[in-house]
């Protein structure tokens, strides 16, 4: 539903069921097409969950890295080469719950916001805005050249998350794929690599768990610092 009151989001088509209709506002049950839970469920990938809504929308506007700069922006996450939509998806959801503004992002090599990555970003990719960019470490060296403090999550980084972190006051989070983590020219292009201590008897920790950790604790952290 976020979509639907999102100013920056075009809505083409909004196709909802009875049940639902009543529930929508009045200025959005004047654009709505009414139908029938099984024609619903022929305009949608097989196996999707509307809940008696679905909408076509178009793309929203891209975001260019400088202007998330210039527009002072102070918490950024960035990730090397995510393959699994519903990591994305969740890390969005993540981002938005402890107050990163935006998501950069490789051009190609990365999943694009599809149903997968919206469902499980639960409305969180209205809020964070997503960066598109050709190369990931020459984005951190202008994020690096603009102030940011970039960390990377890495199981054998030198530094705990919370030292990594205190004292930032524009931060960039940077995340690699699953499996593999950060390519070497990432994690050098990282001001400071950053581990999270987890028990022994765990290698490691999923990426959209490690990013949940990493952005709660950067909020904590910055609420320490303002008290």
């Amino acid at each position: 539903m976020g979509a639907l009151t999102n100013p920056r989001r075009e809505v083409l088509r909004l196709l909802v069921t009875r049940n639902m209709m009543s529930r929508l506002p009045a200025d959005q049950q004047q654009r709505a097409t009414e139908t029938g839970p099984a024609e619903l469920d022929r305009h949608l990938p097989q196996g999707a969950v509307h809940q008696g809504v679905a909408a076509e929308v178009c793309p929203l506007p891209d975001v260019a890295l400088e202007d998330l700069i210039a527009a002072e922006v102070n918490r950024i996450v960035v990730l090397d080469q995510l393959t699994d939509p519903h990591n994305l998806g969740a890390i969005f959801r993540s981002a938005s719950a402890f107050g990163f503004s935006a998501i950069v992002l490789q051009t190609r090599n990365t999943p694009p916001i599809t149903g997968v990555v919206a469902k499980s970003a639960a409305g969180a990719i209205e809020t964070v805005a997503e960066c598109r960019v050709v190369n990931i470490s020459r984005a951190l060296d202008q994020l690096n050249a603009a102030g940011f403090h970039s960390v990377g999550l890495d199981g054998q980084g030198r530094s705990d998350i919370t030292a990594a972190l205190r004292g930032a006051t524009r931060l960039a989070v940077v995340l690699g794929a699953e499996g593999g983590g950060l390519r070497p020219g990432v994690a050098r292009a990282c001001a400071e690599l950053a581990r999270i201590p987890i028990a022994s008897a765990m290698e490691s920790l999923n990426v959209s768990n490690a990013a949940a950790i990493a952005f709660y604790e950067a909020q904590r952290v910055a609420a320490g610092s303002a008290i």
